[in-house]
């Protein structure tokens, strides 16, 4: 089967047929008579490469997911269906009290995925020996190495790149058979392999899964706003015509301040009250080749989306401190300004082919501030806002 070019990265047929092929043989000769395992998240990388490994090696596949705690509302029992469905032996293992453990006084982004991965694959490693499994095959695909290796940031799933041993370190050896291939490939090979529609266009969720939205310092009230603030942009955000590629939620304290004179200076083409502050707290973005935690600077002024994308540049030009820029898109009544006792929840929608740059969409105004008035409903949430910001100089993600 020759999936058509506009599924290639670099704009050659993809043939997901062969590609099966080859790595078929390339799993049975690497796990020889043993058994596998794979860690499953429902997401397209993961159940593309658990398809794949399970076609090669049938009954001698154990799948795992892994509950975290940072998964979507419901999303535990959505995945155990869907990949039940797909034929995949599936083993459920419940550790959201040790990640929480694990977490607790880490608020630096990369200090998180750190320990979020430590854990991660010391509960793998845990499991796959109880099943007898030597070799755990991996997801991992280009932009999660390439962002890595490349110092943006660490995605939690890159281990031999980084000269981790995982078998001195976790006990199994690793098998990445995705490793050179892009998004859109991935999900031409899902199709291919079985998986319906809705598995193969799943909305991409990071493996840390709600941890790197949940920007700063993690707590249980945190986590719990995030999900109801995700349902929710979720849920509209898919109805929207044409569907952005990619959308999500963040949360971060809502701790504000001024923003310098020079950024308000930058800004005042754009209107006579615009008004620009920071909020206190750090997200990751992209400045040349390298990582960089940077400021949120909220702007609260008149017009559409997308007629403010040329915010983020002047903002920046001014204080080169700054990786994010936002647009306040709904308040309580009667609060402006300053910041106050609960959360800032951060809309995130972006168009991109391959992830490793990507453009925010135009959202219409009023379908952002629909989102706002139903996230606002959360008393916790007490400023609403819109991420202006491409990549790079952001990221997609948040941390």
């Amino acid at each position: 089967m020759v999936i058509s070019g506009q599924d290639s990265q670099d704009g050659l047929a993809f043939d997901a047929e062969g590609f099966v092929g080859e790595k078929v043989r390339e799993i049975r000769n690497f796990v020889g008579d043993g058994r596998a395992a794979i860690a499953t998240s429902g997401g397209v990388d993961s159940t593309a490469c658990a398809a794949l490994a399970h076609r090669a090696l049938g009954d001698r596949l154990i799948c795992f997911f892994v509950d975290t705690g940072f998964m979507r509302e419901g999303e535990t029992g959505e995945v155990e269906a869907m990949l039940k469905g797909l034929g995949l032996p599936l083993r459920v293992l419940s550790a959201r009290e040790r990640f929480l453990r694990d977490l607790e006084g880490k608020s630096d982004a990369e200090a998180k995925r750190l320990a979020f991965r430590q854990t991660f694959y010391t509960i793998l490693g845990e499991a796959a020996k109880e099943e007898g499994c030597s070799v755990l095959v991996q997801g991992t695909i280009a932009p999660d190495w390439i962002e890595t290796s490349g110092g943006i940031k660490t995605q939690h799933n890159v281990l031999e790149q980084l000269g981790v041993d995982t078998r001195k370190s976790f006990g199994f050896r690793l098998l990445e058979p995705l490793m050179d291939l892009y998004k859109d490939q991935v999900r031409a090979l899902a199709r291919h392999l079985g998986a319906d529609v809705a598995a193969a266009e799943r909305q991409p969720f990071p493996g840390p899964g709600l941890l790197v939205r949940c920007i700063g310092a993690v707590s249980t009230e945190k986590v719990d706003v995030l999900k109801k603030a995700t349902s929710v942009v979720e849920g509209e955000l898919a109805k929207a015509r044409p569907e952005p590629k990619q959308y999500l939620a963040a949360v971060i304290e809502d701790a504000r301040s001024a923003a310098p004179r020079e950024v308000s200076d930058a800004v005042r083409g754009y209107g006579e009250r615009v008004r620009v502050e920071y909020l206190k707290g750090f997200a990751t973005g992209v400045k040349g080749d390298n990582r960089a935690y940077g400021k949120l600077a909220v702007v609260s002024c008149k017009g559409e989306p997308e007629a403010l994308f040329g915010l983020p540049e002047k903002v920046i030009h001014a204080d080169g401190g700054v990786v994010r820029v936002l647009l306040n898109v709904g308040e309580p009544a009667g609060r402006k300004g300053g910041g106050g006792k609960g959360y800032a929840a951060i809309i995130r929608a972006v168009e991109t082919r391959d992830f490793m740059t990507a453009k925010p969409s135009a959202i219409p105004l009023a379908g952002l501030r629909r989102i706002a008035e139903q996230v606002l409903r959360d008393g916790r949430v007490s400023i609403v806002c819109y991420d202006l910001t491409s990549k790079p100089p952001a990221t997609v993600e948040f941390e």
